[in-house]
């Protein structure tokens, strides 16, 4: 029986993916063997030896102490693309808001007072300070193209907008969904000087943070606008809001309010919305659990952000995951314990990334404890199971 904690509330359709005849899930457990959460701050959480697997039903891992993860062997899955289609139609819907100042006519249109005829003449004499533009021609600058920013980037040319990219590490995968028509650009410089609107899906790391700045702002077309709703941080809103007061920019849109932005006339700020429906809570729940089960009863990994990709289908035998420091000589040892406990190795696999390496080994015999316990004195290994046959 596996057992499973969720830290917050993961889609039912999701967690049925995990057989309830060989897993047991709850909010508070005992010895979890995987944790599945959303946006829980993991960071000062006390991690039970017995964690084997962290998912988090959504695609950053900012919440996660990922590098501690790395080092005690424990893979952290996510759930890239799952969203995507929630996000695309976010942006899309908050550049639509930009263009025809949609936000500040709303308001407007509220506070409208006196009877239908009065309120009309109103309308009549108010709708020439809210007159925007429209997309097509206007050019959209993508910075990220993963599975978000290829959604974004192709609906923008459905909608007869110039787009060009910008990702030095796009995938293959990636690739082949891009539009032929997206232009690639040189740098992220390049991308900002010839963009009408600009969006940003890249995580928030070290070379992300402050990447738009007073500095790059300068660089920008005049009345750009600017949507971030990848990571708060990657954009200084200190430095946006005085190119709104002056007019450099002309909107701003994200997903992170705060007491600078929120009442600002330029900025459109929403409460984190985009993951938020119902469909992508279901896609990443869905895509999280079957990862987890797969590492937890196969050994095989998915969609990490911390391990290698690996899989090895079920050849018969005796399944065994070895997770170890990526250093020389991890195979000969291991296979030199399994030799001296008269164990064959059917059929194996070993991947590597960064510091650390995963094998998944089936055998002809059921190791045991003995034998795993020696592995495990191994220096530089990290973890090791046997799944049985």
């Amino acid at each position: 029986m596996y057992k499973i904690q969720t830290l917050n509330n993961i889609s039912v359709v999701g967690l049925k993916k995990l057989p309830r005849e060989t897993y047991e899930i709850a909010s508070e457990i005992s010895s979890p063997d995987a944790i599945l959460l959303r946006s829980y701050k993991m960071h000062d959480m006390e991690l039970p030896e017995s964690v084997r697997a962290i998912g988090r039903a959504g695609a950053g891992t900012n919440n996660i102490p990922v590098p501690r993860m790395t080092e005690i062997g424990v893979p952290v899955f996510n759930a890239p693309g799952a969203n995507a289609n929630a996000v695309r139609e976010l942006v899309l819907a908050t550049m639509l808001m930009c263009c025809r100042n949609l936000g500040s006519a709303w308001d407007y249109a509220r506070g409208l007072e006196g009877d239908d005829a009065e309120i009309s003449k109103q309308v009549e004499q108010g709708k020439k300070q809210f007159v925007g533009f429209e997309l097509p021609g206007r050019t959209l600058g993508v910075v990220g193209l993963g599975a978000i920013g290829v959604k974004i980037a192709n609906a923008a040319r459905a909608l007869g907008m110039n787009v060009i990219g910008y990702d030095p590490t796009i995938t293959m995968k990636s690739a082949w969904q891009l539009s032929s028509d997206v232009v690639q650009a040189l740098s992220v410089d390049d991308l900002l000087s010839k963009s009408d609107f600009v969006t940003f899906h890249v995580p928030l790391i070290e070379s992300t943070k402050n990447m738009i700045n007073a500095e790059r702002i300068n660089i920008m077309k005049d009345n750009a606008t600017i949507l971030n709703f990848a990571r708060n941080g990657i954009i200084d809103d200190e430095a946006v809001v005085p190119a709104l007061d002056s007019g450099k920019l002309y909107a701003y849109a994200c997903d992170f309010p705060s007491n600078l932005l929120k009442d600002h006339p330029s900025c459109i700020t929403l409460p984190h919305l985009g993951a938020s429906t119902g469909e992508a809570e279901v896609n990443c729940a869905v895509m999280v659990a079957e990862q987890v089960r797969d590492y937890l009863e196969n050994g095989n990994v998915t969609n990490s952000v911390n391990f290698p990709e690996v899989r090895l289908g079920r050849n018969g035998g005796f399944r065994m995951v070895v997770v170890n420091s990526n250093v020389p000589n991890m195979l000969g040892q291991i296979s030199t314990d399994l030799a001296e406990a008269e164990l064959n190795i059917i059929d194996m696999v070993n991947k590597s990334r960064d510091d650390i390496a995963i094998t998944l080994l089936d055998v002809d015999k059921e190791p045991d404890q003995a034998t795993l316990d020696r592995i495990l004195a191994i220096e530089g290994v990290l973890s090791v199971r046997c799944l049985g046959s």
